[in-house]
């Protein structure tokens, strides 16, 4: 089965023109069987990887879909236009928030759900700079309550949808997302059957809603400036199709106990997509369109790190890469999940960002109120 390249309403260009390499196509065989006659849910399903997941899956023709999304316009949007294109699929789409204990429940005990793909999550590094309140809410106790849910419901497979901004993370929402891996990783060695847990990391997905090139687009529309935050900032770069697949890649081949990603090539410079939009656009940068730069924001990095050590990697089939979870032990895990619900609790952003760091040595803050937290060198523990 051939996947098929979907464009963005919003934006005008095609995102796999601006990768600055090859797009990445893995053989859709194995995703086809594995979903083939599954109940399938996904979480976060009205986001742009959630919508990407529900039109491949669609197509794999399973037995039913439940798209879960707390957008209400947005899953409205994406009920009516699957229902069209799939006609003979048994669409299920659930108003609702993963941090819903009561709710998520009454989901899984009625819905038989056989495979998780959990994409709902806050993702803006700046925006949750200012809101550690809902990142950590969403996106550590939410992932929590869907996970133990498909323990509890014996979910065959759960498959985690990460980013590179977990690793030695610079914010909020990158330390918040290490976190929920984590806690995934603990769940994975007490409960080893059957839910088996996976792990996928990526790059930043061009063309998602609220990403730059959506933003880029606007004000070369508008006749500029364009607004890049440095010119020496760089990051790993997906098209939306890229990015699912390798998730659909990871259900399929993974066994469990696994960290999934795409080797993604050289980061790209941000400026180079600007002015390659710019020149798309049949105007030329610096002169028709002015570029400015304004300051890198809060929790963000000049560069991001690969989603997984190449060193530490094996390769699955063609550019995707795995590495296996890292033991963990679960009592300090525990206790941080505690302390975390006790700092939410409080309302103290200094408390919650403050039990994140303890519990992930390695997140260092970036442009942020957050670093006067953080540990001198001498003090750190590895």
């Amino acid at each position: 089965m051939q996947t098929k390249q979907h464009t963005y309403p919003s934006c005008p260009f095609k995102p796999e023109e601006l990768l600055g390499r090859d797009p990445i196509t893995l053989n859709s065989e194995n995703t086809f069987r594995t979903i083939t006659g599954h109940t399938v849910l996904i979480t976060g399903a009205a986001g742009t990887i959630g919508r990407e997941l529900a039109l491949q899956i669609c197509a794999c023709r399973p037995a039913k879909v439940i798209l879960l999304d707390q957008s209400e316009t947005a899953l409205h949007d994406l009920d009516l236009f699957l229902r069209q294109k799939f006609p003979q699929t048994d669409l299920h789409c659930c108003m609702g928030n993963i941090t819903d204990a009561l709710r998520m429940s009454e989901l899984f005990s009625s819905m038989r759900i056989q495979i998780v793909f959990h994409a709902a999550a806050y993702k803006h590094v700046p925006f949750m700079e200012l809101h550690p309140y809902e990142a950590i809410k969403t996106n550590i106790l939410g992932t929590e309550i869907i996970a133990d849910l498909a323990v509890s419901y014996r979910v065959e497979k759960f498959v985690y949808i990460s980013t590179d901004k977990a690793i030695r993370p610079a914010s909020v929402m990158g330390a918040t997302k290490r976190f929920a891996e984590i806690y995934l990783q603990y769940l994975s060695s007490e409960y080893p059957d059957p839910t088996r847990f996976v792990i996928t990391r990526f790059g930043n997905v061009l063309g998602s809603n609220g990403s730059f090139l959506i933003r880029f687009a606007r004000q070369i529309q508008e006749g500029g400036p364009v607004t890049v935050t440095h010119p020496e900032a760089e990051r790993y770069m997906m098209t939306a199709t890229e990015a699912c697949q390798l998730v659909l890649e990871a259900a399929a081949s993974s066994k469990g106990g696994e960290i999934f990603s795409f080797d993604m090539g050289q980061p790209v410079r941000i400026v180079d997509i600007a002015r390659r939009l710019i020149l798309l656009s049949g105007l030329k940068p610096d002169t028709e369109v002015e570029i400015q730069f304004t300051g890198l924001r809060q929790g963000e990095k000049l560069t991001e790190e690969p989603a997984i050590d190449p060193a530490a990697s094996k390769e699955q089939s063609g550019k995707l890469k795995s590495i296996p979870f890292a033991p963990r032990t679960g009592g300090c895990l525990l206790q941080r999940m505690s302390e975390l619900q006790k700092a939410l609790d409080s309302g103290q952003p200094e408390r919650m960002v403050a039990v994140l760091k303890a519990a992930i040595p390695e997140y260092i803050s970036a442009n942020s109120p957050f670093t006067k937290l953080d540990k001198a060198p001498s003090e750190q523990t590895t």
